[in-house]
C-alpha cells in the first residue's frame, strides 16, 4: 500500500496559500494548516469595529479557509518572538517596516520545526514567482529555503513548475504536472483557479494583510518608538495603532481620538490603562491620553478633542477626565479651532 504523505501548508487567509492546500488536496496528500500570530495581521478586527467597513465578512480569514478546504487549523502566538524579526531583520525592511524576507525565514523555520515535531514530510505555500518584490523573486527564494532550513522540503504548488523539482515531486509524492507554473502579480490565473475549484467570497484577492506593509500604519509605529527612546511594543500597542486619530501636540504625549461609535466603545476597553477625556456636555469622541501627562496636557489635549465634537463651535465644552491613578474631574475648555492645530501634529 502507498503511505499517504502529510504536508503542513502556512495559512494566511488570503487567496494563494487557500489555493496552495487545495491544489495538494487533489493530489490526495493529507494537509493541515499553520497560521502564525504576529499580531500584524488582524484585518477582521478592524472591519468589526469600523463603520465604513461594515459590509466586509467579520471573521478570521485562515479559520474561514481553512473550513472551506475542510482541514485542521493550528493558529500559534508568535508575538513575543516576532519582535526580533520586526526589530532587527537581517535582510532588511521593504518600503515601510515589513521585513519580508526575514518574516518568510522565520515562519518557515518555524513550520519546519513543526514538521520534525509533529511527522510530517514538507510544507506548502502559495507562494508565486515575482509576485512579491522582496520576498518572492527567483533570486531571494532558495535564500528563504536556506535560512530556513527547510532546503527541497519546500513545495509552492502555484508555481513550482518555474523552480527547480523539490523532494515531493522527486519522490513521487505528488504529480509535478499536476501543479502550476503562475509568476508575476496578476491574480488572474488564481482568480480562474479559484472559480474552478468553487471558492467563492474569498480574502485579498490581491493579498497581504500585514500592517507593517501600510505606510499610515508605519508612521505611527516609527513615531510610538521615537516617543518611548527605544523600539519596544506590546500587542495592546500594535492594536491601539490602527484605531482612531492620532495626534502628537508635544514629546511628551499624544491623543487617540475615536473617530466613530464602534472606535468609541473599543476604546473605552483601555479607560482603566490609559488617562482619557470624554465629552458630557455635548456629542463626541472618546479619547485615550498616551504617555507623560500634567494638568495642562489634558487641556490641551481637551481642546483638541473639542474640535472633533458636535461642540466645536460651542464657547466651551465639558469634560470628564479620568486620570492614570483613577481620580476624575472636571475640565472646561474653549475647543481648538481648526487653523489652529498644526498639520504636524496628526499622525
Amino acid at each position: 500500500m502507498t503511505t499517504q504523505r502529510k504536508a503542513l501548508a502556512l495559512i494566511s487567509g488570503g487567496l494563494d496559500s487557500l489555493l496552495a492546500a487545495k491544489v495538494m488536496l487533489e493530489q490526495g496528500v493529507h494537509v493541515e494548516g499553520i497560521n502564525y500570530f504576529t499580531g500584524f495581521c488582524v484585518e477582521g478586527h478592524t472591519h468589526a469595529i469600523r463603520k465604513k467597513d461594515r459590509t466586509r465578512p467579520k471573521r478570521n480569514n485562515a479559520l474561514w479557509a481553512a473550513e472551506q478546504l475542510g482541514i485542521r487549523l493550528h493558529i500559534v502566538d508568535i508575538v513575543e518572538e516576532y519582535k526580533e524579526v520586526v526589530f532587527n531583520p537581517r535582510y532588511g525592511y521593504g518600503a515601510n517596516l515589513n521585513p519580508c524576507l526575514d518574516c518568510k525565514i522565520f515562519m518557515l523555520r518555524k513550520a519546519r520545526e513543526w514538521i520534525e515535531r509533529n511527522g510530517f514530510d514538507f510544507v506548502v505555500t502559495g507562494e508565486v514567482v515575482g509576485q512579491r518584490p522582496k520576498s518572492q523573486r527567483k533570486a531571494t527564494m532558495p535564500i528563504v529555503q536556506r535560512d530556513a532550513g527547510i532546503h527541497d522540503r519546500l513545495l509552492r504548488p502555484l508555481s513550482a513548475r518555474n523552480l527547480p523539482k523539490t523532494l515531493p515531486e522527486r519522490a513521487g509524492w505528488v504529480d509535478r504536472e499536476r501543479l502550476f507554473g503562475f509568476s508575476g502579480r496578476s491574480r488572474k490565473p488564481q482568480m480562474a483557479l479559484a472559480e474552478q475549484f468553487g471558492f467563492e467570497d474569498y480574502a485579498q484577492p490581491a493579498g497581504g494583510c500585514c500592517f507593517l506593509t501600510d505606510p499610515n500604519y508605519t508612521v505611527k509605529l516609527k513615531d510610538l518608538w521615537a516617543a518611548r527612546g527605544d523600539r519596544r511594543y506590546e500587542l495592546d500597542d500594535i492594536m491601539l495603532l490602527k484605531v482612531g486619530r492620532h495626534i502628537r501636540p508635544s514629546a511628551q504625549f499624544k491623543v487617540i481620538v475615536a473617530r466613530e461609535e464602534g472606535e468609541n466603545n473599543f476604546l473605552a476597553g483601555y479607560r482603566k490603562q490609559y488617562p482619557s477625556l470624554r465629552i458630557v456636555s455635548h456629542g463626541g469622541p472618546l479619547a485615550l491620553l498616551d504617555g507623560c501627562v500634567g494638568d495642562a496636557d489634558a487641556r490641551l489635549a481637551a481642546r483638541i478633542v473639542g474640535r472633533y465634537s458636535q461642540g466645536r463651535s460651542a464657547a466651551e465644552i465639558e469634560f470628564e477626565y479620568r486620570r492614570a491613578d483613577g481620580s476624575v474631574s472636571s475640565l472646561r475648555v474653549a475647543p481648538m479651532a481648526a487653523d489652529e492645530m498644526p498639520r504636524d501634529w496628526l499622525l
